[in-house]
């Protein structure tokens, strides 16, 4: 499984997708939303994982469960 963080990179004012624990960024994107399609797409072909999309100010807004990894919370998740 493969976690992925969808950050503003505000030096370079764009987006970016990077693995946790990474020491360099997967890709940078014009916006938040390609960037998270990126890191949903990158945790897939990794054998799923959780994308944690953060506000551009830093806290995390978003959780998203990539499949094939199993949601740890099903029932509460009301917004998929």
């Amino acid at each position: 499984m493969s976690n992925y963080h969808v950050t503003k990179n505000k030096d370079l004012g764009m987006w970016q997708a990077k693995r946790a624990g990474a020491e360099r960024v997967s890709g940078y994107y014009d916006t938040q939303s390609a960037a998270e399609n990126a890191a949903k797409g990158f945790s897939a072909n990794n054998g799923g994982g959780e994308v944690r999309i953060h506000k551009p100010t830093g806290p995390i807004r978003d959780s998203d469960t990539v499949p094939p990894a199993n949601d740890p919370n099903p029932p509460k998740d009301k917004k998929h």
